[in-house]
């Protein structure tokens, strides 16, 4: 037994540095998991420097995890695998993968066939010969639905880049190479996978991201996770990452803005009664300006006391909030058969 741990210690001291993580999340994809796997050992076979695959198993119902627990040991491969306790959604299991990476780049892909690994290699190295932060793929030539998945994704990269002020051909891109020290300091909540460049740029400057056109293939199995619903959580979360990239840190600056406007508004209307009841003398009681004046001035105060709340709910939650949006059941990393 000592024999094998020491050839085990003696193995893992000869691996080199982990440079690359490449974080894989998947859910429900049995028939595809493994020839990703091939696929992955067969693009960065080539790669100079220590690499790892991180799979996050993100509460598959089939056998998603078992089929990739086959390759745990398989030889030139680091494989970790990370099972979250249920479905927690693409964004939390994404963040799961980027916590559990150790490389001092971080490339993340889907789990469907449809990215391309072999184009990892040639985006890190235009990612460090342009010195970015971050490097976007852009399915230029997209095997997707025109009316589903083409016009819906199109009409949201531009209303994306108008309003972030962060302009790419394709923000839905999963394929993505990162500086591990720059996206670590980027927590993701909700959906906000698609706004991953916004929340970058709100660490680095917009300068030090960029793109490159890489290859993307059609499905091959299972269906697709996202239908023409997804339009409509996209511009939801669109108003959500205006709203945070702009009043993160002053949440009180959007609500007392517009608790200011309508008090204005509504004291411009109580001096225009108050001049016509008390000194033209005519009757106000009844006219429908009075209660909006009213309404406007109530809505003010309201606006401007959430404004104060927001803000110490803020900092409080910033400050004291270190929790994860994930839970992990387990880590199989091939250590459990020592």
């Amino acid at each position: 037994m000592q024999t094998t741990v020491d050839s085990r210690q003696g193995l893992a001291d000869a691996m080199p540095p982990i440079e690359l993580s490449l974080v894989v999340p998947v859910f429900n994809e049995e028939e595809s998991v493994g020839p990703l796997i091939d696929r992955v050992c067969s693009a960065m076979g080539g790669y100079p420097d220590g690499w790892e695959l991180i799979l996050i198993d993100d509460g598959s119902t089939d056998a998603t995890l078992a089929n990739a627990r086959k390759h745990i040991g398989r030889e030139g491969l680091v494989l970790r695998i990370v099972e979250l306790q249920r479905n927690f959604g693409q964004t939390a299991a994404m963040q799961a993968g980027i916590d559990a990476a150790t490389g001092r780049l971080i490339a993340t892909m889907d789990g469907d066939l449809q990215n391309d690994p072999k184009d990892i290699p040639s985006m890190v190295a235009e990612l460090e010969r342009r010195q970015l932060d971050l490097l976007v793929g852009w399915r230029r030539n997209r095997q997707d639905g025109l009316l589903l998945r083409k016009i819906p994704s199109w009409c949201a990269n531009y209303l994306i880049g108008r309003i972030t002020g962060v302009k790419l051909h394709d923000y839905g891109c999963s394929l993505k190479i990162y500086r591990a020290s720059v996206i670590k300091q980027v927590k993701l909540m909700g959906e906000m996978h698609r706004f991953i460049p916004a929340w970058v740029a709100g660490v680095v400057p917009s300068s030090r991201i960029g793109e490159m056109v890489v290859t993307h293939h059609a499905r091959q199995h299972g269906q697709s996770k996202y239908g023409i619903s997804r339009t409509f959580r996209v511009i939801l979360d669109l108003l959500s990452v205006m709203f945070f990239m702009r009043y993160k840190a002053r949440p009180g600056h959007f609500f007392g803005s517009l608790g200011l406007g309508l008090g204005a508004i509504s004291a411009a209307i109580m001096l225009y009664l108050f001049v016509d009841k008390f000194i033209l003398g005519n009757d106000i009681g009844t006219r429908p300006m009075l209660m909006v004046g009213i309404v406007f001035m109530l809505s003010s105060v309201q606006l401007i006391t959430t404004g104060i709340l927001a803000e110490m709910i803020a900092r409080t939650y910033y400050r004291d909030d270190s929790s994860p949006n994930y839970i992990v059941r387990q880590v199989f990393d091939g250590s459990e058969n020592a």
